[in-house]
C-alpha cells in the first residue's frame, strides 16, 4: 500500500548571481531545476516544485517559498542532507506539510523587495549590490519623492516589462521608500505589495535614479502614471542589487513545525 500524496512547502534562500533566475529554462541553470534535481535524486522519485514567483537572472532571495507533492517518508535529517547536496548559494530553511490545496504562489498575499545600491566600490559584493559608478550622485530627496508618488496609484503599466502576459496591472503597494543605511554610501529601496509585475521593481529603481539625476521629472512620472503610458526614458536597474525579502501567507497557512 503506497502512502498518500502530501503537499509540502519549502522555505529557502538563494544567491542568484550564478543562476538564470528561479524558473527552469532550457539549457540554463535555474534555482528551480537545481532544487528539483536534488529532491529527485535523494527521494528517488521525480519531484516538481512550484515557486511563489519568478526572480530574474542574477536576482537574489532572502526568503522564498515553493511547494511540491510527495508520497513517502523522508530520510532522517532530510533538510541537512538536502543542504549538503545543494550548492553553497542555495539554503533550505525548512520543509513543512501543508493543506493539499495550499499554493506557494497564489496564496501569498504580501511580498517585499529590497534594492541595494552603493556609491563606494566593494570587490567583495560585486554580485550582490549595485555599484553606482557615475560622477553625478543622484539626489536622495528627489528619489524619495518619486518613490512616494507611486503610493498614490494602483495600476503600474509604466513599470511592467514589454510582452508581459499579466491579466491586470493592479498592485496594492504598501511601502515605497529609500533608506540610507548606517553606511552613508549604501542606500536601500524598500517596496511592499500584494503582487508585482514582471520587472517592476528594477524599472521603478531605474526611474528613481533618473529622477534623482534630473533625467526624468516628477511631472513626467505623474503623467505616465495618470495616462498609464511608458516613460520616454525607461531604465531597468541592474539585477545584482535586487532581493526578494519577505513572503507572507494567511495566518495558520504554514504550520510552525520543526525542520525535517
Amino acid at each position: 500500500m503506497t502512502a498518500p500524496n502530501q503537499r509540502y512547502f519549502i522555505e529557502c534562500a538563494y544567491n542568484g548571481a550564478e543562476f538564470f533566475g528561479w524558473q527552469k529554462q532550457l539549457g540554463q541553470i535555474s534555482v528551480q531545476e537545481t532544487i528539483e534535481d536534488a529532491l529527485t535524486t535523494i527521494l528517488g522519485k521525480i519531484i516538481e516544485v512550484t515557486g511563489c514567483g519568478r526572480t530574474d537572472t542574477g536576482v537574489h532571495a532572502l526568503q522564498y517559498f515553493a511547494h511540491f507533492n510527495f508520497a513517502g517518508t523522508f530520510p532522517p535529517n532530510f533538510v541537512r542532507r538536502l543542504n549538503k547536496f545543494l550548492p553553497p548559494d542555495i539554503a533550505i530553511r525548512r520543509i513543512v506539510p501543508v493543506a493539499w490545496d495550499a499554493h506557494a504562489r497564489f496564496d501569498a498575499h504580501h511580498r517585499t523587495y529590497q534594492y541595494h545600491i552603493t556609491f563606494a566600490k566593494d570587490p567583495f559584493r560585486e554580485k550582490t549590490v549595485t555599484y553606482y559608478n557615475y560622477a553625478r550622485k543622484p539626489e536622495l530627496e528627489r528619489m524619495q519623492e518619486a518613490a512616494a508618488l507611486l503610493l498614490e496609484y494602483e495600476e503600474f503599466f509604466p513599470f511592467c516589462k514589454s510582452n508581459n502576459q499579466a491579466k491586470t496591472m493592479i498592485c496594492d503597494l504598501k511601502r515605497s521608500e529609500w533608506v540610507v543605511t548606517d553606511k552613508p554610501d549604501h542606500w536601500v529601496y524598500h517596496i511592499a505589495s500584494n503582487r508585482f509585475l514582471r520587472g517592476m521593481v528594477r524599472l521603478i529603481v531605474g526611474m528613481c535614479l533618473n529622477v534623482g539625476t534630473g533625467k526624468v521629472s516628477l511631472q513626467e512620472v505623474r503623467q505616465a502614471m495618470d495616462t498609464q503610458q511608458r516613460l520616454k526614458m525607461s531604465t531597468s536597474a541592474p539585477p545584482e542589487g535586487l532581493y526578494l525579502t519577505d513572503i507572507r501567507y494567511p495566518d495558520g497557512h504554514i504550520p510552525p513545525t520543526p525542520l525535517l
